[in-house]
């Protein structure tokens, strides 16, 4: 796995847990991935080295820049999915395929897309 896209899924699942959750924590990223604490707890020092993430008190926070990340993943990920369930792919299939695409399409491509698919998908 590429290195932005490793930083995508971890900002887009701390958004995610985030709507689901009051506070995040370090352990609902670990149950989320079902990885292993440590390898975690390394990854979100680097993304708040990095930036993208405060932590407080063991909770973490999204930053300005890591929202503008998780929140065009989130947008990519529901977006192609819904596309894909339009044509007939199952949801669990169409979501599996989504995470694959929307680290790898390009702005204009995803843009282009949404433009032409805005009526039938909403």
């Amino acid at each position: 796995m590429k290195k932005d896209e490793t930083i995508q899924n971890y900002l887009e699942a701390i958004h995610i847990i985030s709507l689901q959750k009051e506070k995040v924590r370090a352990i609902d990223v670990v149950n989320y991935f079902k990885f292993s604490r440590p390898t975690v707890s390394v990854a979100l020092k680097q993304l708040e080295k990095d930036g993208f993430i405060n932590i407080e008190n063991n909770i973490i926070f999204l930053t300005d820049k890591g929202k503008d990340v998780a929140k065009s993943m989130f947008e990519r990920h529901e977006y192609i999915a819904k596309i894909l369930m339009h044509l007939g792919v199952s949801e669990k299939q169409a979501y599996e395929d989504s995470c694959l695409v929307e680290h790898d399409l390009s702005e204009e491509s995803f843009k282009a897309i949404k433009k032409a698919t805005e009526n039938i998908i909403k």
